[in-house]
């Protein structure tokens, strides 16, 4: 099974383009290693700028790059740069339309052992409602490829929330994906199961145990959260008996929330969320802080084991 970190991807990706794009600029906050950028700033000094760790310093200076007709991608830690550089993202990015691309790096509970404060399970609620940017969570090396090259193309501020460590393949080289529509990985007519970034390959895993049960579930990649493909989630939710969504986030504003507004709205059907809780997380890796909480392919397919007898 191949293992790619989708950090290493948009590297790679950014040192292809830069070859023939000049105008493509990587700025960091003490944090190129974390990002997998040494090998960018390597390739092209003239084309990196090392902030330190100012993350208001950072959204503002790839602000007034892009202003210039650069195209700035800030990378930085997700738990930080959603937070500490808020004020910046609003009026520098959003509100004045800027070409900003926000790489959140280890983003969810990718730091693990490190704990709450370097946990990001909020970034998603409060980026989402400034009005002006965009937010993507892909799921493998493919989607990540994909996008990279799709926002250097594209003009408008976005928010790309990426973890730390390699991930599987969930796509395949050549998937024909389509420019913020969610991309539905498997039909089902039982249950529909909406996820994002490093849910969708569990998720996935939970669909196929299920089946093996004579459960059919449906699972959409919904790897642009804003603006949200409402039209392939109602069809999705439209043929099933009931929803499941799975994130790394908090329980409140990340895509479970997008996902109950949308369906109360134009397609009422039962939803259950599954994400993190709202309290402190345990510390340990990912996959051990997954199963603890049940956000695993055994414990998704529980979950919904448990919704489907109760309706």
């Amino acid at each position: 099974m191949n293992m790619t970190a989708d950090r290493a991807v948009i590297c790679k990706t950014l040192i292809e383009r830069a070859k023939t794009d000049r105008d493509i600029v990587v700025l960091c906050s003490d944090s190129r290693g974390s990002a997998s950028m040494s090998a960018f700033a390597e390739s092209f000094p003239e084309q990196f700028i090392e902030v330190g760790i100012a993350e208001q310093n950072l959204v503002g200076i790839a602000a007034g790059l892009a202003k210039c007709g650069k195209k700035p991608f800030v990378c930085s830690p997700a738990c930080f740069l959603s937070a500490r550089s808020y004020e910046q993202i609003k009026i520098d990015c959003a509100y004045s339309g800027t070409n900003v691309k926000l790489v959140g790096i280890s983003g969810g509970v990718s730091y693990g052992a490190l704990g709450m404060s370097h946990h990001s399970l909020s970034d998603i609620a409060a980026i989402s409602a400034i009005p002006g940017i965009k937010i993507y969570l892909p799921s493998d090396r493919f989607e990540t490829e994909f996008l990279t090259n799709f926002l250097l193309e594209d003009t408008a501020p976005a928010y790309i929330r990426i973890g730390r460590n390699p991930v599987p393949d969930i796509y395949s080289a050549g998937y024909k994906f389509e420019k913020d529509k969610a991309v539905k990985l498997k039909s089902g007519s039982d249950i529909a199961i909406i996820v994002c970034g490093e849910t969708v390959k569990p998720a996935y895993d939970a669909a196929n145990l299920l089946e093996r049960e004579g459960i059919s579930a449906a699972v959409l990649d919904m790897y642009c959260l804003k603006p949200l493909d409402e039209k392939s989630l109602i069809e999705t939710a439209s043929g099933v008996k009931a929803v499941v969504t799975v994130e790394e986030h908090s329980p409140y504003g990340g895509l479970g929330s997008m996902v109950s507004a949308v369906l109360s709205k134009s397609c009422p059907k039962k939803v259950l969320s599954l994400s993190l809780p709202d309290s402190p997380v345990i510390s340990g890796s990912s996959a051990e802080i997954f199963r603890y909480y049940g956000l695993d392919a055994e414990g998704i397919k529980a979950s919904i084991i448990r919704l489907l007898e109760e309706l």
